[in-house]
């Protein structure tokens, strides 16, 4: 099974780079969004949690916010 992860981030953060190197480090494929140029995707991530920090990470529908590989594996454990 492939789980769906999707990450929101900027490039002026430096915990969207740290969690995306985890996500590779781990051989987990993700969809990237950079919310600084996608207006969109900003609204979207802002109205699926009510937060305007990155990174988001979305596991399905269960939403990692901040650096927190611990709950990222536990979302993806979850999913599998």
């Amino acid at each position: 099974m492939t789980t769906d992860i999707e990450v929101f981030t900027t490039p002026s953060c430096p915990y969207c780079t740290k969690i995306k190197q985890w996500l590779d480090e781990n051989d987990y494929e993700y969809q990237e969004h950079n919310v600084a140029d996608d207006r969109e995707k900003a609204r979207e991530m802002i109205k699926k949690t009510g937060q305007r920090g990155v990174p988001q990470t979305f596991i399905g529908e269960k939403a990692v916010i901040g650096f927190q590989p611990h709950k990222i594996q536990e979302a993806i454990d979850e999913e599998e």
